[in-house]
């Protein structure tokens, strides 16, 4: 499915220049009646582009904690706390709107069976033609990294037993606490009432009794759910579908509409400095261009990269702004034009969430 052309874009872009407000961040909306028409976490493939969804907003009742907005609305801890920074996770004040940050860049991996996007925390599934499911998910966490790689689906097990591994049991051992061999299904069992095993050995895509942690690095290495969907994929997802897990913490796109987005999320501990953000976004966002070069803001490209909070952002610059300059080549990058690029970091987030499952 190929990209708007740049025609197109140009004239739509030209359109838009001077709306400055929707050029800078995505519209907020109602929830949109259009999606209320799918099931949870459905969304139709655009015709044209690679963006799905809309950001809207809702306010917040008596007793409602943030991470219970965000399970409703299928959103993740990281993701949900990122859109509303100023927004107690707890006990935010009935009344208070809330962002919910429906909106995403479909990752740049060909469109078939499950893909995991690790930076994200999202799990995206091609389950027809015209049809993309998207979940938030849990992976490994720091020293025990979710593998990049290729698998597929294999045996699926309803009310799973759950058995802890020996590290896990040892270090529990060593602080008096011992581990069981075998957690029988129930309550107590971390991996939840469904799982999907992987041709990865002992890695598997699973639902969990802790579901706050969803939407965070929290596991040791397999992949979580809320219990609703990975039952909702446990009855669908056939078994032998390819399974594709990629890590792209940046990703941009033009959507249907001519406009060009990007989102950046918290590099994994694990590749920090593996690789040069600022050229990889550069790289990132050149793959989308057409014949032509359309006015890309850098600028605000560094702003997001620096900043990567998950948010949709337009590149594309308004019409009373300065000419964008060229950008930075390899050679400008080692002469210390972004020595100074500091990314920022997620904060301790698991100490209230180590369980300990894989």
């Amino acid at each position: 499915m190929k990209n708007p052309t740049l025609a197109r874009r140009t004239l739509r872009c030209a359109a838009l220049f001077g709306l400055v407000a929707l050029l800078a961040a995505p519209a907020l909306a109602n929830e949109p009646d259009a999606e209320r028409t799918l099931p949870r976490g459905h969304f139709l493939l655009p015709e044209q582009g690679n963006v799905i969804g809309e950001a809207y907003t809702v306010t917040v009742e008596e007793g409602q904690t943030l991470i219970d907005i965000g399970r409703q609305h299928n959103v993740g801890y990281d993701e949900i706390r990122m859109a509303n920074p100023d927004v107690s996770i707890w006990a935010p004040f009935a009344g208070t709107e809330v962002v919910i940050p429906a909106q995403h860049i479909l990752p740049d991996a060909p469109r078939e069976g499950i893909v995991i996007n690790l930076s994200e925390l999202r799990l995206y599934y091609y389950s027809s033609d015209d049809v993309v499911e998207t979940y938030p998910i849990s992976v490994g966490r720091d020293g025990f990294a979710t593998p990049v790689g290729v698998t597929r689906t294999t045996v699926k097990v309803k009310d799973p037993h759950w058995s802890p591994p020996r590290s896990m049991r040892e270090e529990a051992a060593a602080r008096g606490e011992p581990a069981p061999a075998v957690v029988p299904p129930g309550p107590d069992n971390p991996l939840g009432r469904h799982a999907i095993l992987l041709g990865l050995p002992s890695y598997l895509i699973h639902g969990t009794n802790m579901p706050d942690g969803v939407g965070m690095r929290a596991s040791r290495g397999c992949i979580r759910m809320f219990p609703e969907d990975i039952e909702s994929l446990y009855d669908r997802v056939p078994s032998g579908t390819k399974v594709n897990i990629i890590d792209q913490p940046f990703k941009a796109a033009w959507s249907s509409d001519g406009i060009l987005y990007a989102q950046s999320f918290p590099q994994l501990e694990e590749n920090l400095g593996t690789f040069e953000p600022i050229l990889n976004a550069i790289e990132v966002v050149a793959n989308t261009f057409g014949d032509e070069k359309p006015p890309v803001d850098y600028a605000q490209l560094r702003r997001v990269v620096e900043n990567p909070n998950g948010q949709m952002v337009s590149l594309l610059m308004v019409a009373d702004e300065e000419p964008t300059p060229a950008p930075p080549s390899q050679d400008d990058v080692e002469e210390g034009l972004f020595s100074e690029l500091e990314l920022t970091q997620r904060q301790g987030l698991l100490h209230e969430l180590e369980i300990g499952q894989r």
